[in-house]
């Protein structure tokens, strides 16, 4: 596949393609003319690169794991904790949700006189200061 083709069908523009290959992320297989060519497996690769990145992982950070793993095995322990992570934060999130719904569906003029936002509220800064 050109790199024309690897850009369509992952979504990545050329010179973002260019720039993982720069950092060792994928490589290309030749070249055709001036165009770089790739295995259609670079796909997958690509694929665990976006997870990565959404997951919250650093490029460098996913370069090293496929420096360490070029059969593409990832490293369950660092994902696991990223995986933890992630649900935190999640629970985090949602607390932060439920405390914005009932602001706005408080019925007390003061919110700071409703013992529901209070509980809410209590709620969101101990998640805070528990790194949640």
């Amino acid at each position: 596949m050109d790199i024309s083709e690897v850009s369509e069908r992952s979504g990545i523009a050329p010179s973002g393609l260019r720039y993982y290959e720069k950092l060792g992320l994928i490589s290309a297989t030749g070249r055709n003319g001036l165009r770089r060519q790739y295995d259609p497996e670079v796909l997958h690769r690509l694929a665990l690169i976006s997870m990565g990145k959404a997951a919250g992982f650093a490029l460098d950070e996913i370069a090293a794991m496929f420096r360490l793993n070029p059969t593409l095995e990832l490293p369950r322990d660092e994902i696991a904790a990223k995986a933890a992570a992630l649900e935190a934060e999640i629970v985090r999130l949602k607390d932060l949700a439920r405390l914005m719904h009932h602001v706005v569906r408080c019925p007390e003029d003061d919110h700071m006189e409703c013992p529901r936002f209070r509980t809410l509220l209590r709620a969101s800064t101990r998640a805070r200061r528990n790194g949640g």
